[in-house]
């Protein structure tokens, strides 16, 4: 009776990791251990699942994923509580673990992330030098970026090229490439989980009381989101006095004679000091025109229309945004160009219409969370005008501050700034006892004017 209990958990380990090979021969000892294994090592009992687990490793590696799941967390907790040279041998032991798993289970083991793994190892141990660990990164990103997801791994491996640069190891140029290729993941993945969490969120807002499970994933995305915010913060903090004006123009001045007929480099160097605001300089305005000379196109009417701007010709600067919008094949330089119309409208009064257009922007580029900032500011500015009572126009600064927060959500690099602005936005909502005493509590408030939307009373 017991060898059939025994047979019939493995089978069910193994039909829920789909690893099960028809084909492979695991032993009944092998069943046997494993069993033995998970029983312990589910309960955080490791000492008492560690004979079972060495067996596994060296006897039985493909019994099961579910020996490389939990054999990892035992590693971990091993990892922890190490000392000295104790440490390292177990964070050598953990990452040749986790190259065991690829072995055996790789269509369940993400090529990337397992490598962005084992190069976070080597980092929070100090193992080798910091251009090893930063090849190690490197490697990992250049075998599957998609399947990189971690927030820490994301921001180490920019961390490491700032120490290389600064070291003379690493040339300025490639921390600003790198600079943007981190926040424009750090961004991607932050929206995939915004997503997530806005689909909760609304399902709440809609009065339908969450599940067990979903009110578990609503806490596990908002503290992953959070984590983006900490480390999109410490990108920019990383970057520091490196990607300023300063820096920026001096780069792209000594290098513009060599590269002006290079138009990868102009398209570069001219979108790096547009990122930058450095378009008061005379490079920005030499690089535009050369990029107009060599390859007119959607980036350089996008740059004609900053020249413009700044120059005060606001219809010639409209003209060079949409033209650039018409052109342009890029979702995010699109996006750009919606953001810099909307711009316009904002600043004339024109709210619906600017609305319009951060929405087009943030339908092209989902992460740019500046557009939720704007778009919380017109809601409050427009309180006033957008209710018949008291308490419906106050209700307003609620919507202001539920968009405010989609911004930090979405673009974890504003997240300071998000839930700062959020919280002034809920101060000059009503109050529990305007709720209170109004019996507003749980009702929705229908905002009209061109707001033209909805938000719902908290309940108290």
């Amino acid at each position: 009776m017991k060898t059939k209990l025994t047979t019939l958990f493995a089978a069910i380990v193994l039909m829920m990791t789909g690893t099960a090979n028809l084909n492979a021969q695991i032993s009944e000892e092998c069943i046997t251990t494993g069993s033995i294994f998970v029983e312990a090592a589910k309960v955080k009992n490791y000492e008492a699942a560690r004979p079972s687990f060495e067996k596994l490793r060296k006897d039985c590696p493909n019994w099961s994923l579910a020996l490389y799941q939990y054999g990892e967390r035992l590693l971990k907790a091993d990892l922890k509580k190490a000392t000295g040279a104790e440490k390292t041998a177990v964070a050598q032991d953990l990452i040749a673990f986790l190259k065991q798993r690829e072995q055996y289970f790789a269509a369940k083991t993400p090529a990337g992330d397992n490598a962005a793994d084992q190069a976070q190892i080597l980092f929070d141990n100090k193992i080798g030098t910091a251009k090893s660990q930063y090849d190690a990164f490197n490697a990992a990103f250049a075998k599957d970026a998609e399947s990189i997801t971690s927030s820490k791994s994301i921001y180490t491996r920019f961390k490491l090229a700032v120490s290389l640069h600064k070291a003379n190891q690493l040339p300025l140029q490639d921390v600003f490439d790198l600079y943007d290729e981190t926040q424009e993941k750090l961004n991607k993945e932050a929206t995939k989980l915004d997503s997530k969490l806005q689909k909760l969120l609304d399902k709440e807002e809609s009065g339908t009381a969450l599940t067990a499970k979903e009110k578990k994933r609503k806490s596990g995305y908002s503290k992953n989101l959070k984590a983006f915010a900490t480390f999109a913060g410490g990108t920019d903090a990383e970057m520091g006095i490196l990607g300023n004006c300063e820096n920026l123009i001096p780069l792209y001045n000594k290098g513009y004679e060599e590269n002006k007929n290079d138009i990868n480099w102009i398209r570069k160097a001219a979108g790096r000091l547009a990122g930058k605001d450095c378009t008061d300089s005379d490079l920005f305005q030499k690089l535009v025109t050369q990029l107009h000379n060599l390859e007119p196109s959607a980036k350089s009417a996008q740059y004609l229309g900053i020249l413009a701007d700044k120059k005060g010709d606001n219809a010639g600067a409209q003209r060079y945004f949409q033209q650039a919008i018409d052109l342009e094949t890029d979702p995010k330089e699109k996006a750009k160009s919606y953001y810099r119309l909307a711009e316009k409208a904002r600043k004339s009064g024109s709210y619906g219409k600017a609305r319009g257009l951060y929405n087009k922007a943030l339908a092209e580029n989902p992460s740019m969370g500046r557009c939720y900032l704007k778009i919380a500011a017109m809601y409050a500015s427009s309180v006033n005008n957008c209710g018949d009572s008291v308490f419906d126009k106050r209700a307003v600064y609620w919507l202001a501050a539920n968009t405010a927060e989609r911004a930090g959500r979405v673009s974890p690099s504003l997240a300071k700034t998000a839930n700062g602005t959020a919280a002034s936005y809920r101060g000059k909502a009503p109050d529990k006892s305007m709720i209170f005493n109004g019996n507003r509590a749980g009702q929705t408030v229908r905002i009209g004017c061109w707001i033209g939307s909805s938000v719902k009373v908290p309940n108290l």
